[in-house]
């Protein structure tokens, strides 16, 4: 990998990680569209530390508060029955679907997973659910000519049987396309969270799981499989860049819909189905060469 497809990957790992068009699929996307080696699954998990780096410094304070009270729930210190102290549990839980799914499928999301008819059927699939999730949302909040304004749920309603439904949506992100926040969003919203709410339990639901798997890609690294300067150049720009969309995104949710991504996802995916209908492009473009 050279230093130029590295920045232009951390870059593309950036600016989509945090947004609901899949950044794997991006990733594998870019590499494709350029003739360049699939980046593969490790490259994309070690990037993706990156970009949860931005999350913690962004959320520090609410994850030092939940920390702390969750610390402070297990030595009776503070109550069990304390928002932050079961956010922690809550977190603990809604990990678990995608650490078993992971290392379960291991083999197939480096794999079979990474074709690209599956990609853009997961794009396209994915966001028609999104859009429906997203209408769903603007009707209980405008209400309408004969229907009251209905009650959207906050973070401090989040139970178990929800936390571990955001969680087996965060693992349907393993498949590239599908979306992690997307994923989740999508599933916050149908089950009646806020937008705000489904995001923000959704960036902090990625933290154990992606710094999990990116720890855990390392060995690959380490093994030869990942270039170590370019991957870690990279990790930096997805930084950089991840912080300031994050930022925007958050923003962006509090006033807009999630429309515009929906119509991208759905186009992008028609694109790429028709490209692999007319073989222009290989559905494993950059498999064989990397």
């Amino acid at each position: 990998m050279s230093w130029l497809e590295s920045f232009i990957l951390g870059l593309v790992q950036g600016l989509t990680e945090f947004l609901p068009i899949s950044s794997s699929a991006h990733l594998r996307l870019t590499a494709a569209f350029a003739g360049w080696h699939d980046p593969g699954a490790a490259f994309t998990a070690i990037t993706q530390i990156g970009t949860e780096t931005a999350v913690l410094i962004y959320f520090r304070k609410d994850i030092a508060r939940i920390v702390s009270a969750w610390f402070g729930s297990i030595a009776g210190k503070v109550p069990r029955s304390d928002h932050d102290a079961q956010m922690g549990w809550l977190v603990i839980v809604g990990s678990i679907p995608i650490g078993v799914l992971g290392v379960t499928f291991k083999d197939q999301i480096e794999g079979p997973f990474r074709d690209l008819r599956l990609i853009a059927t997961t794009l396209i699939v994915m966001g028609i659910v999104l859009g429906i999730a997203d209408r769903l949302a603007a009707r209980d909040e405008t209400g309408g000519r004969h229907r009251a304004v209905r009650h959207r749920k906050g973070l401090k309603e989040l139970g178990v049987k929800d936390g571990l439904i955001f969680g087996l949506c965060q693992a349907m992100a393993l498949i590239p396309g599908v979306s992690r926040s997307g994923a989740t969003i999508s599933g916050g919203l149908l089950m009646g969270y806020t937008r705000e709410a489904a995001a923000r339990y959704s960036f902090l639901l990625a933290i154990p799981a992606v710094l999990a798997s990116g720890v855990f890609e390392l060995k690959d690294a380490g093994e030869g499989h990942v270039s170590w300067g370019p991957t870690i150049f990279a990790t930096i720009i997805a930084f950089v860049v991840g912080y300031a969309v994050i930022a925007w995104f958050m923003k962006f949710i509090t006033t807009k819909s999630f429309m515009p991504f929906v119509y991208y996802r759905i186009l992008l995916g028609i694109v790429l189905v028709a490209l692999v209908a007319t073989g222009t492009l290989s559905p494993h473009a950059g498999e064989s060469a990397g």
